[in-house]
């Protein structure tokens, strides 16, 4: 059980003060007792003296019938028992009793002593009076021989009332002491105690995070000098908070600043912590997180056996794992031994990268030069086919001559197409980067109505009939040469993907923050799997038909990039057998600033 310190010290003290008291005046009331009892015992010596003195001549005299009537007489004046004993012990007078009725006394202490010519003392129970006795014999001469011994004797009662009187007295005054030392006790324990306990008040302050306070002083050195320590020990505290929490503070800011991922895992597969990019990236609760195993955390086996081989190597890992959390994921994980400020190891420290996007965009670079490159080979091998073809004899027959050169026209004409487009595309990608391109307020409908005209030979051909409709009070801030060529795409793709006959509608309207361009055919539509690749450059749903109707497979890409550098995007709808509804989403908002954010 605790308790305070003012009790410890108070009934400590007051434990000290009693006993204290009550040893001194156990001491002072033996030391009276004794004191008191020699005193007595001097009396009785004195008053056998002075009776030896009465009693000396009828003894020589040998008259022992008057020695009781002196006995008796003496006795009574001097409240004292007064015996004549012979030296062979029989008792000659009493002051109290019939001698001739009393024991023999040759064998009392006292009165062998006397006998023997010295001074007898004892305290004794008498069977005479039945009650406890104080008893001094002296011995009385005669002709240089002891002729008698008289003994004084006194009731022990009488010695015990004096000396409880005394003891009352002693007692009283010890009870006064004590209870002033209890009350200086009580004083002095309060004022240790209330220092202490201000100082523990203050310290809990400390404890608390508190350090505006300082402790108060004191006149105790001791308790001064403890809370002067104190108070540096708070000062310096308060400032090592201070940084910790500022370099606290700072690191949380620089975790929760970095894109990449930051997972610390101790050696028992403890997730120590993780910054929120890292949430971010493996899907988790940062709060949740903390804490618990990484099998229970992240179900990823690669990532796990990632962490179990730093552990065990102690060497810098870089590896590329997949995440499979809903969407397929590519992350660059770069692990090393985790150490203390002591160089001890303690787990392991990953760093995440995403590099989903720069795998896409490998994909795309790649299947790029893929594409590119058999788009151009597939013309270049054509004319250089029938080059050599014309170079070996073919020029000597006119007709198939001039089917070859005509061939060898047409594949100039794709593959000049196909340069145009890329150079196109190239300018269009870099004045959307740089801003360059004008874009002015314009109607929107006169921009529908040119590009119509533009594919109206096509659509003839093609037994395709085009519906417009939008408003001519419809303003558009654009590029409208740049609007123009990406509706003529969108229409070129969807009167060459329309069985003869079938209808195209093109129309604009303005909605919530945005206007939008739709342009809607009849044609065969595209399967949900080539939706998400379509405006990819060279990516061609039916490559053969695509390439039969001169399609470069870059129109739809160049579509994209025009909304992109307005500000806007492209999306499609469609179903196979039913056609397709391919849609521009032009911001309100000024091309300037769309270029800009870009």
């Amino acid at each position: 059980m605790v308790r305070r310190l003012f009790w410890k010290l108070y009934v400590s003290y007051l434990v000290v003060v009693i006993v204290c008291t009550g040893a001194v005046g156990g001491f002072v009331l033996s030391a009276m007792r004794k004191v008191y009892v020699s005193r007595v015992a001097a009396d009785l010596e004195a008053r056998a003296q002075l009776i030896a003195e009465q009693i000396r001549k009828p003894l020589k005299q040998r008259q022992y019938a008057g020695l009781d009537d002196v006995c008796e007489r003496l006795g009574k004046a001097s409240s004292t028992r007064i015996t004549v004993i012979m030296p062979n012990g029989l008792v000659a007078a009493d002051s109290d009793e019939e001698p001739s009725q009393m024991d023999s006394h040759a064998d009392r202490p006292e009165v062998i002593e006397a006998v023997a010519g010295r001074l007898g003392k004892t305290l004794r129970y008498s069977k005479t009076l039945r009650t406890d006795m104080m008893y001094v014999a002296t011995p009385v001469y005669i002709d240089e021989s002891v002729a008698a011994v008289i003994r004084t004797s006194l009731p022990l009662t009488d010695i015990e009332h004096v000396l409880g009187t005394v003891a009352g007295r002693v007692l009283l005054g010890a009870v006064v002491v004590a209870g002033l030392a209890a009350g200086v006790g009580l004083v002095v324990s309060r004022r240790i105690s209330r220092p202490l306990e201000r100082l523990r008040e203050g310290a809990q302050r400390f404890a608390e995070g508190d350090f505006s306070q300082e402790l108060p002083g004191t006149h105790t050195e001791e308790i001064a000098s403890l809370a002067t320590a104190l108070n540096r020990m708070a000062a310096q505290l308060g400032e090592k908070i201070q940084t910790i929490t500022r370099q606290r503070n700072e690191q949380e800011a620089i975790l929760a600043s970095m894109i990449e991922g930051v997972v610390a895992i101790d050696t028992e597969q403890r997730i120590l912590s993780l910054n929120q990019a890292a949430g971010r990236l493996l899907n988790v609760e940062i709060a949740q997180a903390q804490g618990r195993n990484l099998v229970e955390v992240i179900r990823n086996a690669d990532l796990q056996r990632l962490t179990k081989k730093i552990l065990s190597s102690r060497q810098i890992v870089e590896e590329q794992i997949t995440l499979h959390d809903g969407a397929e994921r590519f992350v660059q994980v770069h692990g090393s031994v985790l150490r203390d400020g002591t160089d001890r190891e303690i787990g392991s420290l990953l760093v995440i990268n995403d590099v989903t996007r720069l795998r896409r965009l490998e994909t795309v670079r790649r299947d790029f030069v893929a594409n590119v490159s058999h788009e151009l080979m597939t013309p270049i091998t054509a004319i250089k086919g029938f080059v050599e073809t014309l170079c070996e004899g073919g020029l000597e027959d006119q007709r198939k001559a001039t089917k070859f050169l005509g061939i060898i026209g047409r594949q100039a004409d794709r593959l000049n197409a196909i340069i145009e487009d890329l150079l196109r595309l190239s300018r269009i990608e870099e004045e959307g980067k740089s801003g360059g391109f004008d874009a002015v307020e314009a109607p929107l409908a006169e921009v529908l109505r040119a590009a119509v005209a533009a594919c109206e030979a096509q659509a003839a051909e093609h037994q395709t009939q085009i519906h417009t409709d939008c408003s001519d009070e419809l303003q558009v801030r654009m590029n409208p040469q740049l609007i123009e060529q990406a509706v003529v795409n969108l229409l070129d793709n969807a009167i060459n993907y329309s069985d003869a006959g079938s209808r195209v509608y093109v129309d604009a309207e303005g909605r919530e923050g945005e206007t939008v361009i739709r342009v809607v055919d009849e044609g065969c539509g595209i399967a949900a799997e080539h939706l998400p690749r379509i405006f990819e450059r060279f990516y061609r749903v039916d490559k053969a038909r695509s390439r039969e109707l001169g399609g470069t497979g870059l129109g739809l890409a160049i579509v994209k990039h025009i909304a992109q550098v307005h500000g806007g995007r492209v999306t499609v709808e469609s179903t196979p057998g039913k056609g397709s509804i391919f849609t521009i989403h032009l911001p309100h908002r000024s091309a300037s600033t769309e270029a800009s954010s870009m």
